[in-house]
């Protein structure tokens, strides 16, 4: 399997000039940990993540508050940007600049690494310099839970397809937004993600029903929570 086959392709981004305020809003409405952000011309330029908002001079949680020794270990330079990710106002301020981004192409394996190897929880996905999904390490435990015990680790052009075209279809409805994901394994199409309603789910299963080689639907959907690491 590769990105292309479990990633989520409505990724909520922000741009450099937002403000740190208004990210947290996101993140707490999108119900997601993370984002790319996105320059004027559409190139991933860095990424912010619930870690970045943890230390903040509003709550008390900066990096003011450290223990003394902690203190005499930094370098004037690191204590600089410690401030600036502190007190920042906008994403520029504290986003991670270095970006590790894949293909959509990229096999599965190559991105459990790097999630382990760089202990990130999602990589945004490319083609050229564009953003056109975000691979997290949920959408890898979900493609592991869509398999089946008997079915090789490899996922046929027709479940490509499937997914390719479903996602196609629903692409522009309001009720295809953040948050829902597909994993399609051996002709059957999993639903997952937080809070589908009813009516999500029937519509999804309408567009379903008209795609050849499709042989059901399975649902895995958390309600109330978030889904860990998106």
């Amino acid at each position: 399997m590769f990105a292309i086959d479990v990633m989520t392709t409505h990724v909520v981004t922000v741009r450099p000039e937002t403000s740190v305020r208004e990210t947290a809003k996101i993140f707490v409405e999108q119900r997601i940990s993370g984002a790319p952000v996105i320059d004027a011309d559409g190139r991933v330029v860095g990424m912010v993540s619930e870690g970045d908002l943890l230390h903040r001079e509003e709550l008390g949680t900066d990096e003011s508050q450290r223990s003394w020794w902690l203190k005499l270990l930094s370098s004037s330079s690191s204590e600089a940007a410690d401030y600036v990710k502190s007190h920042g106002h906008k994403v520029a301020d504290i986003m991670t600049e270095r970006v590790i981004a894949v293909k959509e192409m990229t096999p599965l394996k190559d991105i459990a690494d790097l999630l382990e190897t760089h202990r990130i929880k999602r990589v945004p996905v490319l083609r050229g310099h564009q953003l056109v999904g975000i691979v997290s390490r949920s959408n890898l435990i979900q493609a592991l839970a869509s398999s089946a015990a008997d079915v090789a680790p490899q996922t046929s052009s027709n479940d490509a397809e499937i997914r390719a075209t479903l996602l196609g279809e629903v692409a522009g409805h309001k009720w295809s937004y953040v948050g829902h994901n597909v994993v399609v394994r051996d002709g059957i199409i999993h639903l997952w993600g937080s809070i589908w309603s009813a009516d999500e789910i029937r519509a999804t299963r309408v567009a379903a029903e008209g795609i050849p080689g499709v042989k059901g639907i399975e649902e895995h959907i958390d309600q109330f929570g978030i889904s860990p690491g998106i």
